[in-house]
């Protein structure tokens, strides 16, 4: 008798099989139990006949608790009523682990902060588990594109001496009795690396400082960064439109049921990521954001009510271009005007704010190092960056993007929290 995933039923249909799993729920009728039961690819319920199996069996089940770890051997049965089209007639079950308590996460409502202290739990619940069953697809969605657009995967170090974007916004610790730093971006390590293998890209975890309480907020999240050797800014923007155009595609192909069960609305969701996305100036978004009704001066950056009065003027992703010099950071390369930057910030509708920022990067060694001293930042940390610009500087760009705020929006869900495993905020470091 075969062992098999509950995602598997379908190709088993009149079979007798063994499923290891979780009890994740279970109700009485009568003579009938109907016993739901998880095993990380989905939940199947399994029935349970009084006379049809061991009386023995059938009381020992009467008693068993939620997340009792279970093996189950039954016949899989198409049933058109049944959430994912079949049901586990059950012949036999072996008990793992009898749970002695009850569970603590029940169906009532729970407040988050009992959620977020459970959160070792919590991933189990219906809700959460397809979040992170999403998240899994847009990772391999990612790595897929990247992959299929010829970019080497590479590595940037969690520890750097450095800030990449030359804020204070950093989680220092001692380096052996030199200062160090909890990386903000791989971005210029990317660019060293770059310049070795042409284009390459880094998905991993970032840390950011900032006491930020908001939704699209935590302190430890994962950026998916890349930078592509002789590519100037436009080409940039056309390559983070096919990206997100193809991972939304391949997310809602691949996991349009747990999707589905999030309550979104798949065909909207894809509407939203046909090509092309609007492309607008810095100073025409800020007129949008000021028609919307919300006050917004030029050299001001976007708040979470501009972001989304833009998201909700386009109604899909937007690119918003040429920023002030001064809004940020020292590498970008400057527009022939010499006020604006080759930058765009990628915004999402539906009020979930910047999914991307990128730009095309400075690659003139002069400039680069004028924009230092603009900045005040010291040159000896910076001297390895400045190589790049002293042997072969091509132009290039690159571009990084949020992943927990991408699942959000794909999702949507509340809060960036629930995106990831075990999240990390200014106030939560448990579990």
């Amino acid at each position: 008798m075969k062992t098999i995933s509950i995602g598997e039923v379908d190709q088993y249909d009149g079979e007798e099989v063994i499923i290891k799993g979780w009890l994740f729920n279970r109700r009485s009728s009568g003579g009938i139990q109907f016993l739901q039961i998880r095993d990380g690819s989905g939940i199947i319920q399994g029935v349970l006949k009084e006379g049809s199996v061991d009386s023995d069996l059938f009381e020992m089940a009467l008693d068993l608790k939620r997340e009792s770890s279970l093996v189950v051997q039954g016949e899989v049965k198409r049933d058109e009523r049944a959430p994912i089209g079949y049901e586990l007639e059950v012949s036999d079950i072996s008990v793992q682990q009898s749970v002695k308590d009850d569970f603590p996460i029940t169906p009532k409502e729970h407040g988050p902060g009992f959620l977020m202290d459970h959160r070792h739990l919590w991933i189990r619940a219906k809700g959460s588990a397809p979040v992170l069953r999403v998240r899994h697809e847009l990772l391999q969605a990612l790595r897929e594109f990247f992959d299929r657009e010829g970019l080497i995967a590479t590595e940037g170090p969690i520890l750097t001496g450095v800030s990449v974007e030359g804020t204070t916004t950093l989680f220092e610790t001692d380096y052996f009795g030199e200062d160090a730093y909890l990386t903000q971006s791989s971005q210029l390590y990317l660019e060293a690396t770059a310049a070795a293998l042409g284009e390459v890209y880094w998905i991993g975890p970032v840390f950011r400082a900032e006491k930020s309480k908001t939704r699209k907020h935590l302190t430890e999240f994962w950026m998916a960064e890349a930078e592509l050797s002789w590519v100037e800014h436009d080409e940039n923007l056309d390559f983070q439109e096919k990206m997100v155009h193809y991972v939304v595609n391949r997310v809602v192909d691949k996991r349009r049921d747990e999707l589905e069960s999030l309550g979104v609305n798949t065909e909207a969701l894809v509407k939203k990521v046909e090509k092309p996305f609007p492309r607008i100036s810095y100073k025409e978004a800020i007129e949008i954001v000021n028609e919307a009704g919300i006050d917004m001066n030029t050299g001001e950056d976007f708040g979470a009510p501009a972001e989304t009065a833009l998201g909700d003027h386009f109604d899909k992703p937007v690119f918003i271009e040429a920023f002030p010099r001064e809004l940020k950071p020292f590498y970008m390369e400057p527009m022939p005007n010499g006020e604006t930057v080759y930058a765009a910030d990628l915004i999402a509708p539906d009020g979930y704010g910047e999914l991307i920022g990128g730009s095309q990067r400075i690659d003139d060694l002069e400039l680069l190092e004028d924009r230092l001293d603009e900045e005040g930042l010291p040159r000896d940390p910076y001297e390895w960056y400045l190589d790049l610009r002293r042997y072969g500087s091509v132009p290039h760009s690159g571009f990084g993007l949020g992943v927990e705020r991408t699942i959000a929006w794909i999702c949507n869900l509340d809060h960036v929290r629930e995106t990831i495993p075990f999240p990390r905020q200014i106030n939560r470091i448990y579990p």
